[in-house]
């Protein structure tokens, strides 16, 4: 399940300290090492345009991410782990993803319950969600 014209950049990408990296067809538009959402969130606040034919290489997709890779126009996500509900989500959104792993929700860190990031996320548009998170970051 993934494309392989894009194995030799997700590997780099997997190799890499990088938790993000957002192309416009070969070019490197955007890149970061923060953790969490943060790079998502950061790239959609820098990016003017969020082009329409973006391929973003993430560490974790769970729906939080979905929800801010929709509101950033992604037209196609690899991550070597992702969740059934971002699954979903990227899936009425028609976004080609490809997760090497699929759990059915993303845990908090060292929790068994899901991320407080997933919880919040749960019923709500890209763009409810983002304006959630801004909230929360001002």
């Amino acid at each position: 399940m993934g494309d392989m014209a894009n194995a030799p950049v997700l590997n780099d990408f997997l190799a890499s300290g990088d938790t993000l990296r957002v192309y416009g067809g070969n070019e490197l538009l955007f890149r970061s090492t923060s953790e969490g959402l943060l790079p998502l969130v950061d790239y959609i606040n820098k990016s003017d345009t969020c082009r329409a034919v973006t391929t973003v290489f993430d560490r974790v997709v769970g729906n939080a991410a979905a929800l801010l890779l929709i509101r950033a126009n992604c037209s196609e996500v690899f991550s070597p782990l992702g969740s059934k509900l971002a699954a979903g989500t990227l899936d009425s959104y028609a976004v080609e993803y490809h997760f090497t792993e699929v759990v059915p929700y993303i845990r908090g860190r060292g929790e068994q319950d899901m991320c407080p990031m997933e919880k919040l996320s749960l019923n709500k548009s890209p763009g409810e969600f983002y304006e959630v998170i801004l909230s929360l970051n001002s």
